[in-house]
């Protein structure tokens, strides 16, 4: 099967933002191609003897994603150019130079498997691929390992990383937690492995929900501690009272802004008295109609956290 490969010139400054739109316009994966140096930390938490000669940074980037052939390119590109007009108000978005080619299933789907190496999210979790071996590892480390696959979520990103850190501070040995827009699972393993009594995940993606299943037997979860159900939360009452309302200690959300937004309407029909919402995938320009949502639908927000150009709250209801 043949796929269409979307590129799109443009500055470093933009690419969180560039890859907010592909998402929100249904493109496949994002690859992104810089100069950027890796900081100190990433150095650190890289299991590599030698760090890569990424040349140097002229603040350019490359974003590509991947679309169905069937896609009308002419349809595509008037969608991404009116998408860039909005963005070009919040930042540089430079050569804006567009360009559409042919791929095989086998090129964008395993590529990059090459450059998802183990690393660190916290001090004492380390997501490792499936495919790869892990040297070196502390006394209490936390390993995950993770194949994503084509579902979102390899924990690499800062919006994965910044719900990782809000569940170390709730999850208990009796928690309960919902996790909603699962993708690969990454969440709800790791929230088994820091010690939730029982984890379900909800996803659109029927691929998702077999990843996240695959990606839970690979790290040995038991049987029964960890469901997957497809579908969509906000409007499929049926799968609403099978996940169950009321019974959640934690739920998190990482996923676009614009999904949160009318999420935070019902997600507290599945909280306990006491629960917490943790919600991020939330780009900075989306943070004040997110925060103004939950106020809205009569959260109190606890603690507001920030990585980069990403945002994760942590709320509770009134």
């Amino acid at each position: 099967m043949k796929w269409r490969k979307v590129s799109l010139a443009t500055t470093t400054e933009a690419v969180d933002l560039i890859s907010c739109l592909f998402d929100e316009l249904g493109f496949e994966g994002i690859q992104i191609e810089d100069h950027v140096p890796l900081s100190e930390e990433e150095k650190k938490s890289m299991y590599i003897d030698i760090v890569p000669d990424l040349g140097v940074d002229d603040g350019k980037a490359v974003v590509s994603s991947y679309v169905d052939m069937e896609r009308s390119v002419e349809e595509m590109e008037q969608s991404i150019q009116s998408g860039l007009d909005e963005l070009a108000m919040f930042t540089n978005l430079g050569e804006r130079k567009l360009t559409f080619d042919v791929t095989d299933d086998e090129d964008w789907i395993n590529n990059w498997k090459a450059y998802f190496k183990p690393f660190r999210v916290t001090d004492d979790i380390v997501i490792k691929p499936t495919w790869e071996t892990l040297e070196e590892v502390k006394e209490g480390d936390i390993v995950v390992d993770i194949d994503p696959g084509t579902a979102f979520g390899t924990g690499s990103h800062e919006t994965t990383k910044l719900v990782i850190q809000g569940m170390e501070e709730y999850l208990q040995e009796d928690t309960e937690l919902l996790d909603i827009g699962c993708g690969s699972g990454i969440l709800s393993i790791i929230g088994l492995k820091l010690g939730a009594k029982h984890a379900v995940g909800t996803d659109i993606d029927p691929i998702a929900v077999e990843v996240a299943k695959e990606n839970a037997t690979v790290n040995q979860i038991e049987e029964g501690k960890f469901d997957v159900y497809e579908g969509n939360l906000i409007d499929d009452e049926a799968l609403q009272k099978e996940v169950g309302l009321g019974a959640y200690d934690v739920v998190v959300a990482n996923i676009l802004a614009d999904v949160i937004i009318p999420l935070s309407a019902h997600v507290s029909k599945f909280m306990k008295k006491d629960g917490i919402f943790i919600s991020s995938g939330i780009i900075d320009i989306k943070k004040d109609e997110v925060e103004a949502a939950l106020l809205e639908n009569g959260f109190e927000i606890v603690k507001i956290t920030r990585m980069g150009d990403w945002f994760s709250f942590q709320a509770k209801c009134k």
